[in-house]
């Protein structure tokens, strides 16, 4: 993506990108490693720079362009290869790995969820435990006087 475009200003003239831009389209065409050394870099030697580099990649969201694409976005940015079997095997094995991915969506989200509700049921049974403990510590110190 080449974000570097030349300006033309009201009279006509053609104006150069300004430096900023320029870093930006070369950092591009370089990919995201690129922009991930960039930001370490300006994070070991002047790290506001490596600071406001990852806020401008989060911002604009190249941070998340390649990794976040999934299996269901790609599907549709391929070709056909002109082979009708080989197109047929692939979007077969496309769609496989995509109900694969949604079965272990689907699993994680309920090993997390069982997760939470074990969490849970332990923080109500020690509160129950303490607000027993409580209420013999109450009656026995009620009891002794």
């Amino acid at each position: 993506m080449n974000t570097a475009t030349t300006h033309y200003p009201m009279n006509g003239a053609a104006r150069q990108p300004g430096f900023f831009a320029r870093a930006e389209a070369w950092l591009d065409e370089q990919g995201k490693g690129a922009w991930i050394a960039a930001m370490l870099l300006g994070f070991i030697f002047i790290w506001p720079v490596g600071l406001a580099l990852l806020a401008y990649m989060i911002w604009s969201k190249r941070m998340f362009k390649a990794s976040c694409t999934g299996v269901t976005r790609t599907r549709h940015m391929h070709k056909s290869s002109g082979n009708s079997a080989f197109d047929s095997y692939k979007n077969e094995t496309l769609r496989r790995l995509e109900e694969e991915q949604d079965n272990f969506e689907a699993f994680l989200k309920r090993l997390r969820d069982a997760k939470d509700k074990a969490e849970f049921d332990q923080f109500m049974d020690e509160r129950a435990k303490t607000a027993r403990d409580d209420d013999a510590s109450e009656s026995s110190s009620t009891g002794n006087a």
